[in-house]
């Protein structure tokens, strides 16, 4: 055992969160660059399905973009995740980041895939809670593209915090 100099304190900081993907700064966020209905004519996911609300901004070439997922109060999921204290599935915030990297390959039009799906997750953390009234704010960044297969980094964001970040493949499955 090293002297009393030697041990780190304990310390009930959390570590520094990542920094953003990219810079965000001078985006408007309550912006639309894309609608529902613009999501719709390339996402096949309808109803409940359906994690994105609208698309904020894309980057050059469809090689980063932000998009926004509103949670509301009466969704599927209140009344049984977390009875009496609803917070997000996880997964659906890292399905929320997939249809929008989805978006993103599918909208390059190189070749026209009936559906995009995706096949692997990495990497993912979940830093904070996401409940109804939240807006999920969605970042994606592309790491890899090919015309078969794409990989993107994601995070998502709540009141400026990150709320999750995860590393997407996506691949045409139809």
């Amino acid at each position: 055992m090293g002297s009393e100099e030697d041990r780190i304190p304990f310390s009930p900081l959390r570590p520094a969160a990542p920094p953003l993907l990219f810079d965000i700064e001078g985006i408007d966020l309550e912006g639309t660059a894309v609608d529902l209905d613009g999501i719709q004519a390339i996402n096949k996911h309808r109803g409940e399905a359906q994690q994105i609300d609208r698309i904020v901004w894309v980057g050059e070439g469809f090689a980063q973009a932000i998009a926004t997922r509103y949670v509301r109060g009466d969704e599927w999921w209140c009344a049984g995740h977390i009875p009496g204290y609803p917070v997000m599935p996880a997964v659906m915030m890292v399905e929320a980041a997939a249809q929008l990297t989805s978006w993103m390959f599918q909208s390059r039009k190189i070749i026209e895939y009936e559906f995009v799906g995706f096949t692997r997750i990495e990497d993912t953390k979940f830093r904070r809670k996401v409940v109804p009234g939240d807006t999920l704010i969605i970042l994606a960044q592309q790491v890899k593209f090919h015309i078969k297969r794409f990989v993107c980094d994601t995070q998502g964001l709540v009141d400026g915090q990150i709320a999750f970040e995860s590393r997407i493949t996506g691949m045409p499955i139809l």
